[in-house]
């Protein structure tokens, strides 16, 4: 959980608001722009039948009004993301990468 803490922290550090969430119950009034995530694989590796690194990957929505936000720029620019698509909803854009954190 850690990991997780810390993912966050860093999320909200280069969105530069406390706008991150994590896997938010439907009653939560999410601000915009947002980033939304949550994890959707643990990748475990081993050696002699042993488990010695999990590999957490995440997958993290920015969400936003503007469909040329220079944001998006930075978020793929984050290590290890990998952008999936983008698609509308709303009237608000929605950029969907997936991010393997620790």
């Amino acid at each position: 959980m850690d990991n997780r803490v810390e993912f966050q922290g860093k999320l909200e550090q280069l969105l530069g608001t406390r706008n991150v969430y994590f896997q938010p119950p439907e009653n939560v009034k999410i601000k915009y722009p947002a980033i939304i995530y949550s994890r959707t694989r643990i990748d475990a590796r081993f050696a002699n039948n042993n488990g010695y690194k999990l590999d957490h990957a995440y997958q993290v929505v920015y969400v936003h009004s503007n469909p040329d936000d220079p944001f998006i720029d930075t978020l793929a620019l984050f290590p290890t993301a990998r952008f999936q698509r983008e698609y509308t909803a709303n009237n608000l854009y929605h950029d969907v990468f997936i991010i393997y954190y620790k």
